[in-house]
């Protein structure tokens, strides 16, 4: 506990509204999330196997990187057995709208659910509002004590831009979504590469909106498999849709590295100084980064880092930073500062990679108001 996250944790105490009456705290309950869905299963890998009931699994990614390199030092092929430890709805809209619904919000999906709508999503999201426009991605999620391993086959949000957003769904239908929400989220770039044009076509028919969302979310994801000139190609609509609203991005320690890299050339840098340079180059509202250790927010107040209270045996990491998103996401409809924000942000994560449940509001202020025993 540094002094840093002493004064973000005592800033999230003071600003964050208490228990369960939170929702009257904020004035329009919608929230609306977009363009994605995934059907996740997720695995581990065995490592060793004693019996039909009985294995040791493989514990970490550079455990997993051990045996690679060793079949490849043998010249031998290599054979991993998986197994599955469940299924669930995954990708930033499902993993969002399920936290603000935890919390008494109203979801709106727009995203990739089937056509008809697979039975997983109508099942869970079922009191919510949901709205398909292709088909889902699927993603095997391999969890490990130190990361993950996603497997992903992307569904149809590659090819949705602006003008699909339209003949799918319809430009005037998706305003009439957004109008009045007190939050839009939106998310991956690296699955929907077009996410930029779907972001000018939004701040296009900004005007058109009697009651706009107060903020915006913007998740990049994984963008290491789009390329440097696209990322910056693509950078200038976030800082246009800055100009009418405040727009939040937020990335993952080394997605932040990748884009300060794609912005302003490959640097050393440390992770403060990339969340700078990204923030710089977007023009952003805020830039938030987030990592196991560490969580950092660069806005016109400055750099705030806040550190993270680990946990030595989580019971599941895949979507920690949906998570973490889920808690940011809830700081802005409340109005906390950037550096309470992201503390609710780390507590939203830490409390799902603890349990592997969402938390709901009392247990995200137990975990603020318990913050620094964590340590």
């Amino acid at each position: 506990m540094d002094e840093s996250t002493r004064s973000a944790v005592a800033a999230a105490r003071e600003e964050f509204p208490a228990g369960s009456a939170l929702p009257e705290a904020v004035d329009r309950a919608s929230v609306v999330f977009g363009f994605d869905g995934y059907l996740d299963r997720v695995r581990e890998l065995v490592a060793d196997r004693q019996g039909p009931d009985s294995y040791d699994r493989v514990p970490t990614l550079a455990s997993l990187s051990d045996r690679v390199t060793a079949s490849v030092d043998a010249d031998s092929s290599l054979t991993f057995e998986w197994r599955q430890d469940g299924n669930r709805t995954g990708g930033h809209t499902c993993h969002l709208a399920r936290a603000f619904g935890t919390w008494a919000f109203e979801p709106t999906l727009i995203g990739m659910y089937g056509d008809p709508i697979h039975e997983a999503f109508a099942a869970e999201f079922d009191g919510f509002e949901l709205h398909s426009l292709g088909s889902p991605g699927v993603t095997d999620a391999v969890e490990f004590d130190d990361g993950k391993l996603m497997l992903t086959e992307i569904g149809d949000t590659m090819a949705l831009d602006w003008t699909e957003l339209d003949e799918r769904f319809g430009h005037d239908r998706f305003l009439d979504r957004v109008d009045g929400a007190a939050l839009l989220g939106m998310g991956y770039w690296s699955e929907t590469p077009d996410l930029p044009d779907l972001i000018d076509g939004l701040r296009g028919r900004w005007a058109d909106l009697d009651d706009p969302p107060g903020a915006v979310l913007v998740d990049p994801g994984d963008i290491r498999k789009l390329d440097a000139e696209r990322l910056r190609e693509g950078r200038g609509a976030i800082g246009r849709l800055t100009d009418v609203t405040d727009v939040v991005v937020s990335s993952n320690r080394a997605e932040t590295a990748v884009l300060a890299d794609a912005f302003a050339g490959e640097a050393d840098r440390e992770f403060e100084a990339a969340a700078e340079t990204v923030r710089a180059a977007l023009g952003s509202t805020w830039f938030v980064g987030h990592g196991v250790d560490r969580s950092v927010v660069v806005s016109e107040e400055g750099t705030t880092s806040v550190a993270v209270p680990g946990v030595d045996d989580p019971a599941l990491t895949t979507s920690s930073g949906d998570h973490f998103n889920a808690g940011l996401g809830l700081g802005l409809v409340t109005g906390l500062s950037p550096a309470a924000a992201v503390v609710v942000g780390n507590a939203v994560a830490g409390h799902f990679v603890r349990t592997a449940d969402q938390p709901s509001l009392r247990e995200v202020r137990a975990f603020v108001d318990g913050y620094d025993e964590k340590f």
